[in-house]
């Protein structure tokens, strides 16, 4: 099974914007953020309860419904 098809998982990016995936929660959470993100095609809709309302544009299309927490 692919960290992609994982309920759960902890994704960590880097200074360099460089991202990687480890399945489960890794610790320790420090709670900065909670965060809805909703992925229709190309479009995606992110509800930050820190940094508010933002849309943006990716270069592939996906369909994708994200729940999240953001830690330091």
């Amino acid at each position: 099974m692919s960290n992609k098809s994982r309920l759960i998982r902890t994704e960590t990016e880097l200074e360099d914007g460089t991202e990687y995936e480890e399945k489960g929660i890794v610790k320790p959470v420090k709670f900065r953020s909670l965060y809805f993100r909703i992925w229709i095609g190309k479009t995606v809709i992110i509800l930050d309860l820190k940094q508010g309302l933002k849309i943006c544009k990716k270069s592939r299309k996906t369909l994708k419904i994200i729940f999240g927490i953001t830690s330091l």
